[in-house]
């Protein structure tokens, strides 16, 4: 069984990719051009194309029989999601495992969450075997904070005062691998919630503990939030991600009954805790 993976190049897909090959998988890979020797795991195959280019998408999933499908969060997300589905379905691939977002539904005013959730609805209409993976937010989008945190004494990512249930990158790449190498999982929609609800004050007080001194929580104004990002991001992209914070203060983003259980029979152990990311994280930053 050959499997191909798409956005196997950035942090997600790579930690599936490594996932997949502890499992023994075989592993062809979609990247826009040819990585360096050294930057990819030995024994993973390397398809050149782009899923905007749809002769390099068909000619990568000619020979594969599943497709884990994970494509980066651009003002095209959903052509792209869309022609690497279409082929997949043409070619008649025994099973697609698609990398969505928890309560998308909730939330069609996001673009990217609009993008995403309209693939799903493709893919429920036709009779290619899927299975679609809803993680929260991740841990690890945290290990950007180095500086506001340690330097400005700020957690700034407005969780507001309900939370959400974060979730380990690590468990949401195990969870896809076990989904694409077993069997017994088609037709099913799995949300990733990690076990604690992380409200922003909640991340205030861990932080403070670690770094042993005093994180101020900065809030839920959105506007200032949107300034801010877009410092480091395009203006559509800020615009994006404000939308997506103001859903999870408005509508929420809390993991639904049976969650928490579903995933940690999934994943046959307990779903990481943010605590605990947050301190293997501060110990490194020390070492750095």
């Amino acid at each position: 069984m050959k499997i191909l993976v798409t956005g196997g190049t950035g942090y997600v897909g790579g930690a599936v990719v490594k996932e997949l090959l502890r499992r023994g998988a075989n592993i062809r890979m979609l990247a826009r051009e040819q990585t360096e020797k050294g930057k990819l795991p030995s024994g993973v195959e390397i398809a050149i194309g782009d899923l905007l280019d749809p002769p390099s998408v068909e000619q990568a999933i000619r020979g594969v029989d599943k497709l884990f499908l994970l494509n980066a969060v651009t003002p095209d997300e959903l052509t792209q999601g869309l022609i690497a589905y279409d082929l997949a379905k043409r070619l008649k691939l025994k099973h697609i495992v698609y990398h969505s977002v928890f309560r998308v539904e909730h939330f069609k005013d996001v673009p990217h969450f609009a993008s995403k959730l309209a693939i799903e609805n493709a893919m429920r209409e036709f009779d290619v075997p899927f299975t679609v993976i809803r993680p929260n937010y991740f841990f690890q989008n945290d290990r950007t904070l180095r500086d506001p945190l340690t330097k400005a004494g700020i957690y700034p990512m407005p969780l507001g005062q309900v939370g959400v249930s974060a979730v380990d990158i690590r468990d949401i790449a195990e969870a896809e691998a076990i989904v694409l190498m077993s069997d017994g999982h088609s037709g099913k929609t799995y949300n990733l919630n990690g076990p604690d609800v992380l409200s922003g004050p909640m991340m205030a007080s861990i932080w403070s503990g670690l770094l042993g001194k005093e994180i101020r929580y900065s809030g839920d104004d959105m506007d200032a939030f949107e300034e801010q990002m877009r410092k480091r991001a395009p203006s559509w992209s800020a615009f994006d991600i404000r939308m997506m914070f103001q859903g999870y203060l408005e509508r929420g983003f809390v993991a639904e009954a049976g969650d928490i259980e579903i995933l940690t029979d999934l994943l046959g152990h307990t779903p990481r805790r943010y605590e605990d990311f947050a301190g293997e994280t501060a110990l490194t930053w020390q070492k750095q």
